[in-house]
């Protein structure tokens, strides 16, 4: 069903021109205009004064002025109207429509934000709960779709607990789900009722973009619809990838991406667990962006290193802050560290990006963070001797904090370098 462009009728008051200005500041004393719209001029040489169509209950037709009731098919918005937020305009046209049903519980239910793909507004899903919504049919989404200026509409609702993180969206306008986001220049397509797309991740799609990965060849074990594919081929120049996703409409999405930024020959999609995957001894570069945690797949990355030289792996995790009561004062901390076997350098490693919390912003490593991170590179380097027999150092380059996941919960990325020791 598309959304109609027909204007929605609004009540007036038709008057003579030399009564107009007496009636209108009768209306405005009353609060009954309408101020979203204009005067209108009716055939006969009658103005039309909009009133507001939940007062009409309480309208009243002044016998001192000749006047009538009549309904604006083609009301002309006001300037005040003109510059009204997508949101304003929402509750105005929601308000009109359901005229004396309205009320201030109803106004809370009206979405406040959503999330825009072109043509397509994604709807949250406390948005539209009350029962009195449903009554209204599709002149309800008809009528949220023609304030927000989109032509499809769809609300989104919790994430199911599949493993795959699918979202629970109804399309509620339009045909299907299909929209397309660009990103930092990279065009990603999916179904926004089987897919997700997360935007909190754009200060980790940006880093991984810089990266210097030109003629390395790239696993993604948790490629998604392409987050991080995408960025190491258009932008990091990584010459091929290797991506791994097992939900089937992620995998679509993925490949109709691929081929909408020019990048198809350069990449493998493996559709399956990647526990199972077949790939040993190919990877510069492994990248495991999956959350809360990856550890399931640290055993696949260091299969997928080549065992001559390895590589780095990008290792993504929430791990869990305590509350401090007071700024910190210790020293930075050593968040660049190498393995025992390896060479030390000191330095600090996070440079704060977009955060969602203020207390991320500026802060420096945390000790539970740091902890993290040796824990994570010492089982990697057991992992890695135990594969393949010989001794192998690994390297904290860098801890990058994505984002704030929840109330002390912060989203990491661990960069570790991982290099096969070589005999004395």
């Amino acid at each position: 069903m598309e959304a109609r462009d027909t204007p929605i009728p609004v009540p007036a008051l038709a008057t003579e021109p030399r009564f107009a200005q007496c009636l209108r500041e009768q209306l405005e004393e009353e609060q009954l205009l309408d101020r979203h719209y204009q005067l209108q001029k009716m055939p006969g040489g009658c103005v039309a004064l909009p009133v507001l169509e939940e007062k009409l209950s309480q309208l009243w037709l002044p016998q001192e002025m000749p006047c009538e009731l009549v309904w604006i098919q083609s009301p002309v918005p006001s300037r005040a109207a003109r510059r009204q937020t997508p949101a304003q305009k929402l509750r105005d046209e929601l308000r009109r429509l359901l005229g004396e049903s309205w009320s201030e519980e109803l106004e809370r239910d009206v979405p406040h934000a959503w999330q825009r793909h072109k043509d397509l507004v994604l709807l949250s899903e406390d948005s539209f709960k009350a029962a009195v919504w449903e009554k209204l049919g599709p002149v309800l989404w008809e009528t949220v779709a023609s304030a927000l200026g989109a032509q499809r509409l769809a609300r989104r609702g919790r994430v199911l607990p599949d493993g795959m993180r699918s979202p629970r969206v109804t399309l509620l306008l339009g045909q299907d789900g299909w929209v397309e986001h660009v990103d930092n220049g990279i065009r990603y397509t999916f179904d926004v009722t089987k897919c997700m797309f997360s935007p909190g991740n754009i200060t980790e799609k940006l880093r991984v973009a810089s990266l210097p990965c030109s003629g390395e060849v790239l696993v993604d074990l948790y490629a998604g619809i392409g987050y991080f594919t995408l960025p190491y081929l258009v932008h990091a120049a990584a010459a091929f990838a290797h991506a791994c996703e097992w939900n089937s409409h992620a995998v679509e999405a993925l490949r109709r991406s691929l081929v909408l930024n020019g990048v198809q020959d350069r990449c493998c999609v493996h559709h399956g667990d990647n526990r199972q995957l077949e790939l040993r001894d190919v990877a510069d570069r492994v990248n495991l962006g999956l959350i809360p945690s990856s550890e399931e797949g640290w055993p696949v990355a260091c299969r997928v290193l080549k065992k001559g030289t390895g590589g780095i792996l990008h290792i993504h995790h929430n791990v869990e802050t305590l509350p401090t009561t007071a700024p910190l004062q210790t020293p930075v901390l050593l968040a660049e560290q190498a393995s025992p076997e390896g060479k030390d350098c000191n330095g600090e490693a996070w440079h704060p990006m977009e955060d969602r919390e203020k207390e991320t912003q500026g802060a420096r490593i945390r000790p539970e963070w740091q902890r993290w991170a040796e824990a994570t590179a010492a089982r990697i380097r057991g992992l890695l001797a135990e594969l393949h027999g010989q001794p192998w150092h690994t390297s904290i380059l860098h801890i990058e904090a994505v984002k704030s996941y929840a109330p002390h919960v912060h989203h990491l990325v661990l960069d570790l370098e991982c290099r096969p020791t070589l005999p004395a």
